[in-house]
């Protein structure tokens, strides 16, 4: 997959590399944000799509699939900014490439966003 002519924009927030604290610990360093063109970007169906839990409070966790660009690199501890939402990525992303045509699809992540 090519990047999609009226895709979206999605930001990658990832980790930047580890600093070290006054005691010498290793600590994530500042977050890099990578801009993604060509994006499509569209909530889950079915199960996956939305669950709210009502115990204490109000939680809503709202899932959405993010298709972006061949070769894109998504890891499972980053973070995609679509707008103004921060969503978590959940699981490890997938891509294909046909070993018969050469052919290759999108990179897939499947996103949650919880609120409450």
């Amino acid at each position: 997959m090519h990047e999609l002519p009226h895709g979206d924009v999605v930001t990658i927030v990832r980790s930047g590399p580890p600093t070290r604290d006054e005691y010498g610990n290793d600590k994530p360093g500042p977050p890099i944000e990578i801009l993604i063109s060509g994006c499509a970007f569209a909530p889950r169906s079915g199960t996956g799509g939305s669950t709210e839990l009502t115990d204490a409070r109000d939680t809503v966790i709202t899932g959405f699939t993010l298709y972006a660009p061949y070769g894109t690199d998504i890891r499972a501890t980053d973070r995609i900014r679509v707008g103004g939402q921060l969503y978590e990525v959940e699981g490890l992303p997938g891509s294909f490439r046909s070993p018969f045509t050469g052919s290759t699809g999108p990179v897939v992540a499947a996103l949650e966003l919880v609120t409450g």
